[in-house]
């Protein structure tokens, strides 16, 4: 108790900071300076509470990237007009920081009409939580002169988005779901004494179904940042997401609503609860429509409560990101919600769909039992890897999900039925266009049996090292298999590097390895239960070209930041601020990547001299190859420098 005490009381801190968004806002302007030469003066202004770095900070420095002049020339390097603060820093050393403001600027010899482009990367900090960001901008020099708008390169989850969607879209056609909407437009059609009132109405019966689903979970994840930070709420995040109490607690759930849509057994909220709910929406004004709404929710649980577990819990392990399950949820709460508002908009669509009740709804109903064993084997999966049990090596995965799918689609032939299901007579277009497209996806994975990448599940499969059987080392997936002499004796051989490829797993080891060599290193900030890592894995690392440079030009380390392996004493790690103890290696590599180079989140990669200064800022996830290239070689670049 005094652990989730001590957690939830360190949670809160940085949140309404970065709530704000971008915490330095940029602005530009332009000065002449005579014979051609122009002064552009760029100003940021920081967030309450956080600080950046001057331009010559030996890690977190303020710095202008790709900087560019079309129809002219740099003058010089950049500069500060500020003047920062120094104090001393938590590990006491003299530090230099700007708060409240800083501004730097750059000479520029050109033409009127020139155009100034680049980057400006800073670091903002506060309580030991940082973030990264990155301005765009486009200034163009002489009478049309302007400041581009700001551009953070973050990656957004559009396909966690779009999922969601999807998802929220399907709920309609569940047997949870769909005999809500008769009632519901029944609600509306005898509720209210005018057209303009009824829309009224049905419009705040749709905001209140979304504010349903996504203000419980926004507010526990904007309580738990302001009392501990981004730190601490990236550790609960990592906790949900890698520890296998929750993971085993979410597998046996998705088991169990599996059984019962295949007809063992009902499951449903106490009636007493859903019947108070039902009571309530016969009060007038919004105070019906919201108990409406509620009702509405709490009916559909048994269908859309495992959909909405499965979409947050995938939201919080996707990078770290603190607002992505709440933009997750939204996505979701609005497709759910955007039938019932339409219908309650225009009740007479009602009649174009079919009564509640027939066949087709139980029909899905065992569908969706199908994908529930499916997604239910992910979360055994990452406690699986995180803790080295050894229970799902891919090809048991990948067997477990081919006999899975290809039962579906037998189902959907009519050649399986379950107790509630009707007598298939005659197969229907949509049932065999579902059973193609179910059987190509069954088709598609068997390859995987034999070692085959499976690009497109990367993220959901187990890593490819943990597959006893490869029919083919030839494959782009194992081109890199000779093992550098430098690698011997390494720690923690029980963890493996993707493609074959050879490395550490311990940074002070890695460090060692490169002054030997004369070679940079690679930092790889992972997880076992980060899809974003392994599809990283799969669609960037996978590449002859970054291959090439990772095999012969780095020394690659993978800090595991979830795993569970406990650490023999003599490497256990000691947070400096408050004292706490991490004994095993997932928190100790976390504190670690936290503390050297302000990363909170996976995947990030980070490029480092022998001696382990930062050679160029950090990289996290994104799938241009062509761009994880350059990072590559500019690491290189910056290392012969």
């Amino acid at each position: 108790m005094k652990k989730v005490l001590s957690i939830l009381s360190t949670l809160i801190i940085s949140v309404a900071a970065f709530a704000q968004g971008q915490l330095v806002t940029w602005s530009s302007h332009v000065e002449e300076a005579g014979d051609n030469v122009y002064k552009v003066i760029f100003t940021g202004k920081i967030a309450e509470g956080y600080h950046t770095y001057t331009l010559a900070d030996e890690f977190s420095a303020t710095e202008f990237m790709d900087p560019a002049v079309t129809g002219g020339e740099l003058v010089g390097e950049p500069y500060e007009l500020s003047t920062p603060t120094e104090e001393t820093d938590e590990f006491g050393d003299l530090a230099r920081h700007y708060y409240n403001e800083i501004v730097i600027a750059q000479d520029i010899k050109a033409e009127d009409g020139a155009v100034f482009t680049g980057t400006i990367f800073t670091n903002s900090c506060t309580g030991g939580a940082c973030k990264a960001e990155y301005y765009d901008f486009e200034v163009t020099i002489g009478d049309g002169a302007a400041a581009g708008a700001p551009a953070q390169k973050t990656a957004f989850p559009w396909g966690l988005i779009l999922q969601a969607i999807l998802w929220g879209f399907a709920m309609l056609m569940t047997p949870c779901v769909f005999p809500m909407v008769p009632m519901t437009v029944s609600f509306f059609l005898k509720g209210s004494d005018s057209v303009a009132q009824g829309r009224f109405k049905a419009g705040m019966y749709g905001l209140f179904i979304v504010a349903l689903y996504t203000l419980p979970i926004a507010l526990l994840i904007i309580i738990t940042r302001v009392v501990g930070g981004e730190s601490v709420t990236a550790d609960i995040f990592n906790w949900i997401a890698t520890h296998w109490l929750p993971n085993i607690l979410f597998f046996i759930i998705f088991m169990v609503f599996a059984a019962s849509f295949f007809g063992a057994f009902e499951i449903t909220l106490p009636q007493s609860l859903v019947n108070k709910s039902d009571k309530g929406s016969d009060k007038k004004g919004l105070a019906g429509v919201f108990f409406m709404a509620l009702t509405l929710v709490l009916v559909s649980f048994s269908c859309t409560g495992p959909i909405v577990g499965n979409v947050l819990i995938q939201a919080t392990s996707s990078n770290g990101a603190w607002w992505i399950p709440i933009v997750t949820m939204l996505a979701f709460s609005i497709a759910f919600a955007l039938p019932f508002t339409l219908l309650a908009f225009f009740p007479s669509l009602l009649k174009d769909l079919k009564k509640s009740g027939g066949g087709w709804l139980n029909t899905v109903k065992v569908v969706m039992g199908f994908i529930e064993v499916a997604l239910g084997f992910k979360f055994l999966s990452v406690a699986d890897q995180t803790y080295h049990w050894g229970l799902l090596d891919r090809e048991v995965y990948l067997a477990i999900w081919i006999v899975c799918f290809s039962l579906l689609g037998f189902y959907l032939l009519g050649k399986i039925r379950f107790a509630h299901d009707d007598e298939v007579t005659h197969v229907s277009v949509p049932r065999l266009t579902l059973a193609i497209v179910v059987f190509s996806f069954v088709v598609y994975m068997i390859p995987g049996m034999f070692g085959a990448p499976l690009k497109a599940l990367s993220g959901y499969m187990p890593p490819i090292s943990s597959q006893d059987f490869v029919l083919s080392a030839g494959g782009p997936a194992q081109q890199v298999t000779a093992a550098p002499a430098h690698q011997e004796g390494t720690k923690y051989d029980f963890l493996h590097l993707p493609h074959g490829l050879q490395g550490y797993f311990d940074l002070d080891e890695a460090l060692d390895a490169a002054k030997k060599a004369g070679k940079p290193v690679f930092v790889d900030v992972t997880g076992h239960g980060c899809v974003n890592c392994r599809e990283m894995e799969s669609r960037v690392w996978s590449a002859p070209e970054v291959l090439d440079k990772l095999h012969n030009d780095y020394i690659v380390v993978a800090l595991y930041v979830d795993d569970k392996y406990k650490l023999a004493k003599e490497d256990w790690v000691t947070d400096e601020t408050t004292g706490d103890v991490y004994k095993d290696l997932g928190r100790a590599n976390s504190y670690i990547a936290r503390t050297k180079w302000n990363v909170n989140a996976q995947p990030n990669y980070v490029l480092l001299s022998p001696d382990g200064e930062m050679l160029v800022p950090v990289r996290g996830y994104d799938l241009s190859v062509d761009g994880f290239v350059d990072f590559l070689q500019s690491g290189l670049d910056a290392f012969e420098k």
